[in-house]
């Protein structure tokens, strides 16, 4: 199994049952850190999804009960290796871990039970449980990643309609379940 990637480069690969055990320790790791901060963490992205191809790159959304306290707890996160990179989307901050030049894990930390968090997770269920979707969206990674290799910014952009589009088919799936 390979984990990370050199910063701005892509990569994708089948699924790696251990890229999950991987998520669960650094959740851990996550939670002794933040104590009270951390509301939930989830390990969400591709790399949670089975049977499609992800970037070796964790992804975990951690939910926060408040962004200042958050912000407080920096320093004991880069002692720990976890890198604040600043809100790189409205309403979340970015911590990276990994070494100078190759990232491991990115962790989006967002206010628990907010759209931002719903989507993360709402998306990851959705795409877990319909597989022509999830098909769908891993050829297309598959696609990109071979077009883009060293450009990470537009092999993102090139995805973001069918994202889109995945958002929408997750909340209204959602929402169904919660009836």
């Amino acid at each position: 199994m390979s984990l990370g990637l050199r910063r701005g480069t892509v990569l994708v690969e089948p699924h790696d049952a251990e890229w999950d055990v991987i998520a669960a320790e650094t959740i851990a790791e996550l939670h002794s850190i933040l104590q009270d901060v951390l509301v939930d963490a989830q390990h969400i992205g591709s790399t949670a999804i089975k049977d499609i191809c992800a970037k070796p790159i964790i992804d975990i959304v951690a939910g926060v009960s408040d962004f200042d306290k958050l912000l407080s707890r920096n320093s004991v996160l880069e002692e720990n290796g976890f890198v604040f990179r600043g809100q790189d989307h409205p309403l979340q901050y970015l911590y990276i871990y990994g070494d100078n030049d190759i990232r491991t894990h990115h962790v989006h930390a967002v206010i628990y039970d907010s759209e931002e968090w719903n989507n993360y997770v709402d998306v990851r269920d959705y795409l877990n449980c319909h597989k022509k979707d999830a098909e769908a969206y891993s050829k297309l990674k598959e696609s990109l990643a071979k077009q883009y290799s060293e450009d990470r910014e537009t092999y993102t952009a090139s995805k973001s309609e069918l994202i889109g589009e995945i958002i929408a088919k997750a909340r209204y799936w959602r929402r169904g379940q919660k009836t």
